[in-house]
């Protein structure tokens, strides 16, 4: 009873740790778009930030809380758009303590005119129009132009006698603000491809099954998009088919051989094994990353057998050739781009063994597309170029399209460029196929199979391509 019991809570911890798992899993799959990202930041850091300079003001006598407000929007400014007109940490700091220091200009010119102390002179509208005036003049001659320096510099003007500690505190508040703003940017936001995206950490150990008649290139391909890692690694597969070890087996049994069956799988094995060593050799010498052989005997499916050789060899990324049967991706293709693995299927069209110019088409910022970019930047590296693109229905979805197109590129260190067209994607790539190397689609594994019926997904539409294709499921 007793011994029932603890396997029972060692099951629920074991459920819940793979709960657990899956849901940190999801929620960094989230945080991999960048909008995603930048709404995190803002409602972790403005939060703080205010709260932190608020504690700070508390220690100086006469900082007005009138200080808060503009800070608090602009922080919001700079990280929720880190990369947009207003992210720049000296128009950040200039522009809010500029314009606080306007106006204070403008109070003591109007307290002049009128013959009174500044501490004693109340809101006057000739003041505020002065400030105004000088805040925008003086952030325009000096390219710095906020939208919140109009706010401190008129809030300025309700600080009574504490004008010159209200404009200290804002230079102080701002310099802090923007500190944290440039440690974020510089260590994080632009560094987020290493935190958050999966694939420039892992698919850098390749598993290439060995069918079909592109091996060479489907091997080449797997090799490139390994060799982006120090830590590199591919594994070539090739899969014993049991008839081929009974006819040997067969051979073996008339020649009177003793254990024929095993003979014969040790004489087939071998023969695999001189021919994978072969292709190794070859993309050893050619892209210069370490290359395992395996082979195996088909005892099951053989997307099963490649799931596990996967495992067994420490493989995080199945590349495999493209197959198809009755003008349909073959069973085995949709096995591997459904399984639990990373995989890309690869169609050869060209012959070719190096992709220096990559399309990526895409729907919307997701792992998926972050994965697919990362993929075609390493295929491309420093010297080709990575085109990333997608469609729109309408001519207002176009400025959306191109904000999200350029968060997705600005991870990847190679040329980049990036596309938006109101055609459909089939027609966009069959008109510009010519110009690419490579086109790098996703898998739609995600999909229900009704939404499939509705839209076949795009790689199954553009079978009269002339360019290499490779599909990408990610798990």
């Amino acid at each position: 009873m007793l011994d029932r019991l603890r396997e029972r809570i060692r099951a629920a911890r074991r459920r819940a740790g793979r709960i657990e798992r899956r849901e940190v899993n999801e929620f960094r799959r989230w945080l991999e778009t960048t909008s995603n990202l930048t709404r995190v930041s803002v409602l972790l850091f403005v939060p703080l930030l205010m709260g932190f300079v608020t504690l700070l003001s508390q220690l100086v006598p006469n900082i007005s809380f009138l200080l808060f407000p503009p800070l608090a929007s602009s922080t919001y400014t700079l990280f929720a758009d880190p990369e947009g007109r207003y992210a720049d940490p000296r128009r950040f700091v200039g522009g809010l303590t500029l314009g606080a220091f306007c106006g204070w200009l403008a109070l003591e010119a109007t307290a002049i005119a009128y013959g009174v102390s500044p501490t004693t002179m109340d809101v006057h509208a000739s003041g505020a129009a002065l400030a105004i005036l000088f805040t925008g003049v003086s952030t325009w001659l000096l390219d710095l132009e906020l939208p919140t320096a109009f706010s401190t510099a008129l809030l300025v003007l309700l600080t009574g006698n504490a004008q010159l500690a209200y404009l200290a505190g804002v230079l102080v508040s701002s310099l802090v603000v923007a500190g944290v703003f440039v440690a974020w940017r510089r260590q994080f936001y632009e560094q987020r491809a290493r935190y958050l995206y999966q694939t420039t950490q892992g698919d850098d150990h390749v598993l290439v099954p060995m069918r079909g008649e592109h091996v060479t290139e489907t091997a080449m391909f797997g090799a490139r998009v390994a060799a982006a890692h120090d830590a590199a690694k591919v594994v070539l597969l090739d899969v014993m088919d049991e008839r081929t070890v009974a006819q040997a087996t067969r051979a073996r049994l008339d020649e009177g051989v003793e254990n024929p069956e095993e003979c014969a799988q040790e004489e087939v094995a071998a023969e695999a094994a001189r021919e994978l060593e072969r292709h190794a050799a070859h993309i050893e010498t050619r892209v210069g990353v370490p290359v395992e052989v395996v082979v195996a005997v088909d005892r099951q499916a053989p997307a099963e057998t490649v799931f596990d050789t996967a495992e067994r060899t420490n493989c995080d990324l199945v590349v495999t050739p493209y197959e198809e049967e009755d003008d349909a991706t073959s069973p085995f293709v949709r096995t591997i781009l459904r399984g639990p693995v990373d995989a890309i299927a690869f169609r050869s069209a060209t012959g070719s063994t190096t992709w220096k110019r990559v399309m990526v088409p895409v729907r919307t910022a997701s792992d998926l597309a972050h994965a697919m970019i990362d993929y075609a930047a390493r295929l491309a590296g420093h010297a080709g170029t990575v085109s990333v693109c997608t469609c729109i229905d309408h001519e207002r979805e176009r400025r959306s399209a191109e904000s999200m197109l350029a968060n997705l590129v600005e991870t990847i260190e190679c040329r980049s460029e990036t596309r938006v067209s109101r055609s459909s994607i089939e027609s966009f790539i069959e008109r510009n196929d010519a110009h690419y190397d490579l086109v790098v689609l996703g898998a739609s594994s995600n999909r229900s199979a009704a939404s499939r019926v509705v839209s076949p997904p795009t790689f199954s539409r553009i079978d009269d391509v002339e360019t290499d294709v490779a599909v990408v499921h990610r798990t």
